[in-house]
């Protein structure tokens, strides 16, 4: 008899750890300070200070005396026509001005075309502990480049107890219970020139809410636990070819006992979807029993994984060729 597909999504709540990005001036700039080329420019001051935006603000119209519409919790760069205009101003409103803005307690400051402040302007910045940097960058490529460095360090991570491959290009998240053999099935994998990307814990991050990025936590990068054996640098032993930094994360497959499954999909065209950070991922659910090669049931499933991302469905195919020779009975 011919099926009807469906679909599934499953929320975990259990398995999962959401973090809450918090982005310190201190860590921008430790994170990004070579690549967005800035340099302190005066004391180490208000590095604690949090930035609560992932975007960049030019105080133009904020040093002209306008704060109704000022958006105090981005990180503030002075191009060329902010420099110009405070030049433009004489010593003690400019003073006054910069003092205005500094109060608005501000993440930080930064210079851009490698202009340097008015040493009285940089005292004020000092006085009110508000770090000030300078970059050669032009002020449109610096907040391009800022922008997308911030958005990154905005995006929401979360914690997922699984193990993460890259199968011909499909990054699959292998989740299970303790002990039914996740750490096997990668080794496995592994042993077929497929790359590790995480061991049991695995590190999710949401870009701009259309893709989910995964790696693997520093402490335990490139490295598995084989219950018997102990811990395995993967990278010493399979080659440098055998770990990957980080992967997209296309399929979430769970390894269940045989016993604990109430219904096996033998078609397979009832869709399930895994749920992480607001976006809906393919999953399968893989019974777990003496005899079956899981590794070998895992690679399978990405492969037909990439078929469907390239629009082949086979269960749908065969079903919709089951129904036309079923018409054609009748």
């Amino acid at each position: 008899m011919a099926e009807q597909s469906g679909t599934q999504t499953i929320t975990s709540t259990s398995d999962q750890q959401k973090s809450v990005p918090v982005v310190t001036v201190e860590s921008f700039y430790t994170s990004h300070a070579e690549k967005l080329q800035m340099k302190l420019d005066g004391p180490r001051v208000g590095f604690h200070r949090k930035i609560r935006e992932p975007t960049i603000n030019r105080p133009g119209l904020a040093l002209s005396g306008f704060y109704t519409y000022f958006a105090e919790k981005r990180v503030q760069v002075l191009g060329a026509a902010e420099h110009s205009y405070l030049k433009s101003l004489a010593p003690r409103a400019r003073v006054r001005r910069f003092r205005a803005l500094c109060a608005r307690k501000i993440p930080c400051l930064v210079v851009s075309r490698g202009f340097h402040l008015d040493p009285s302007v940089l005292a004020v910045a000092a006085e009110e502990k508000i770090a000030v940097f300078r970059t050669p960058m032009i002020t449109m490529k610096f907040i391009n480049a800022a922008t997308i460095a911030l958005e990154v360090d905005f995006s929401p991570t979360v914690t997922e107890f699984g193990s993460m491959v890259d199968i011909l290009g499909v990054g699959v998240l292998i989740r299970g219970a303790s002990g039914i053999g996740k750490s096997e099935c990668v080794l496995g994998l592994i042993e077929r020139g497929y790359s590790l990307v995480a061991d049991d814990v695995t590190r999710i991050t949401s870009f701009e809410g259309r893709e989910l990025m995964a790696t693997a936590p520093e402490l335990t990068r490139n490295h598995i636990e084989v219950r018997g054996i102990g811990i395995i640098n993967v990278a010493s032993v399979f080659g440098i070819g055998s770990i990957r930094i980080e992967k997209r994360l296309d399929l979430v497959v769970t390894l269940k006992d045989w016993q604990d499954v109430e219904a096996v999909d033998r078609i397979g065209l009832d869709r399930e979807f895994y749920e992480i950070l607001g976006l809906q991922v393919p999953h399968v659910t893989i019974p777990v029993r003496p005899g079956r090669d899981m590794a070998r049931l895992i690679e399978v499933a990405a492969m037909d994984q990439k078929l469907k991302g390239l629009g082949q469905n086979t269960a749908v195919d065969f079903n919709t060729k089951l129904i036309s020779l079923m018409e054609q009975k009748e």
